[in-house]
């Protein structure tokens, strides 16, 4: 019993630990929309929490809004530190006056999107790949904008539903 009690409590705090906290401090409100559409670049880093891996990276984004305002489109081309170059494709459709829903090209299932206190919360799995492969990791990010006007995204990263990593993406505008 108090083995199952463990790996309960283990588990919960897992859970606890996939979504990214709200940012410390005043933040501006942003909707998505606000935050993608036009050009904007951006540097990043996938970090891997056990081994302590980094893999930097810079993105040029390009966003563009359907004309009734229903349809979010944003392609992003990623360029890593290894030498890997990746182009990919995110389509969101508005379901609400605060919630999207979204394809990219290596999502699997539809990623949901909510707008709420002045931040973006998105939730997808994806096939990830790599130099050395492709894995299936679930994100969970939150996306905001500083006091300063900067967007940031900030994710925790899962592998079968266990935390195993962080992003954190700077947005330039």
């Amino acid at each position: 019993m108090d083995r199952r009690l463990f790996l309960a409590s283990g588990l919960a705090l897992a859970a606890c630990s996939a979504t990214p906290k709200s940012p410390k401090g005043p933040v501006l409100p942003l909707t998505l929309d606000q935050a993608f559409v036009g050009r904007k670049t951006g540097a990043g880093a996938f970090r891997i929490w056990l081994t302590g891996e980094t893999r930097s990276f810079t993105a040029r984004l390009h966003g563009s809004l359907s004309q009734d305002g229903t349809r979010l489109t944003v392609v992003e081309d990623f360029d890593y530190d290894d030498g890997q170059k990746n182009r990919l494709t995110w389509v969101f459709d508005r379901t609400g006056p605060n919630g999207w829903t979204g394809r990219r090209d290596d999502t699997v299932g539809m990623a949901t999107v909510t707008e709420q206190n002045g931040e973006i919360r998105l939730a997808y799995t994806a096939d990830f790949k790599s130099l050395s492969g492709a894995t299936r990791l679930g994100f969970q990010d939150v996306i905001y904008r500083t006091a300063t006007g900067l967007v940031v995204n900030d994710a925790v990263v899962t592998r079968a539903g266990i935390p195993v990593g962080s992003v954190r993406f700077e947005i330039q505008g």
